[in-house]
């Protein structure tokens, strides 16, 4: 079961997620969201059906379980286009059961178990990451604000959308950052952007706020200036949906306004995010396919109509902020800060360094799974 996030906070309602079609109405409605949070609905949607179902009796050997499982991650992948969380997961998953269908005396009990061990590890996975980024990303804060200003003490911070507990597996990404803060007591107030038009943040963010009994205040998309000012926001943090190599962004729609009115301010901008979150393989922001939502979701809030009906509709779901505006990209692994003189970031270089220590661990838990 899944939280359905349209009802929060007015109702807290679980949807039941039982196989890969429920996992993709759910991920496309936006019933779930959150890069992080998509991938795992969507693998552990797949791993319930498949538990679930009697398969060693349509599919009579391990290379035609290994076909069943990618032609349904090919489907879920279809779900929503801009977070790549979803894409390389499935790519992780898929990679796995056709080497999972190779091995000596598979078959199919044994592809499907072993997609539905991995899905449950990148559960498990996703919330030891948040929880390390939740940590760096507070070090940074602190560490880049006495830096250049000299100051101490607890910090203003502005975000946006929802990258909390609602939009992971748990603790959150920007969000976690924030949590990390106020454990140490070092948050005077998190300033959190409604996020229109879905308002994920006067919806979500502001629901776990309260719930998590943080100092927190909710403003207006259209107020960010105004508080950056008045307020003296030292930081914004923001998540992303997907980081290009060289840094770029893509993230919730007005980001990219908050990343410019932050450089105004002189306020830090930093993105936290998983590893699973940064495409090498996609160069630039201009290179990031952007979602376009469908025009009722302007035109209404919560059902009500708010615009005329015959109003054209402009209405992407994200934007993607340039490298030049972001002082750095928090991860699991540490932040990613670019080269001096550079506008950018070099994304691959920077996760290079931990991809042999990640193969080397996942190897060494593969023979002690194979002992036990």
């Amino acid at each position: 079961e899944v939280l359905d996030q349209l009802k929060v906070p007015h109702n807290i309602t679980y949807v039941p997620v039982t196989n890969s079609e429920e996992a993709w109405a759910v991920i496309r409605s936006m019933q779930v969201r959150g890069a992080p949070l998509i991938a795992i609905v969507a693998a552990l949607g797949l791993s319930v059906e498949v538990s679930n179902s009697k398969l060693s009796s349509t599919l009579l050997s391990a290379n035609d379980a290994s076909e069943f499982l990618q032609n349904k991650m090919d489907y879920l992948r279809t779900s929503r286009p801009t977070a790549v969380n979803l894409f390389k997961c499935t790519d992780e998953l898929a990679e796995g059961v056709r080497n999972a269908a190779s091995e000596p005396n598979a078959s199919t009990d044994s592809v499907i178990k072993w997609y539905v061990d991995a899905a449950e590890a990148m559960l498990e996975a996703d919330l030891s990451a948040n929880k390390a980024i939740g940590d760096f990303g507070a070090d940074a804060m602190i560490e880049n604000r006495k830096a250049t200003t000299g100051k101490d003490g607890p910090m203003n911070v502005m975000t946006i959308c929802n990258t909390g507990s609602l939009a992971t597996v748990g603790y959150g990404t920007a969000l976690g950052v924030v949590r990390s803060l106020h454990s140490r007591k070092l948050l005077e107030q998190v300033y959190a952007c409604e996020t229109r038009p879905y308002n994920q943040g006067s919806r979500l963010t502001a629901f776990e706020i309260v719930v998590e009994e943080m100092p927190g205040t909710l403003i207006c998309d259209s107020m960010a200036a105004a508080c950056m000012r008045e307020k003296k926001v030292d930081a914004v943090v923001v998540g992303a949906d997907r980081v290009a190599n060289n840094g770029d962004t893509a993230n919730k729609i007005g980001t990219y306004q908050l990343a410019i009115t932050a450089k105004h301010h002189g306020a830090a901008f930093y993105v936290a995010a998983p590893s699973t979150s940064c495409d090498i393989n996609t160069p630039n922001g201009d290179s990031i396919e952007i979602e376009e939502r469908p025009a009722q979701e302007l035109r209404c809030t919560a059902g009500v109509q708010i615009a005329p009906e015959a109003i054209n509709v402009w209405n992407p779901a994200f934007d993607y902020t340039p490298a030049s505006l972001i002082t750095g990209i928090i991860t699991e692994h540490g932040v990613i800060h670019k080269q001096e003189g550079c506008e950018g970031f070099d994304v691959s270089a920077y996760l290079a360094r931990f991809e042999t220590s990640d193969k080397h661990a996942k190897h060494i838990a593969k023979k002690q799974k194979a002992n036990h």
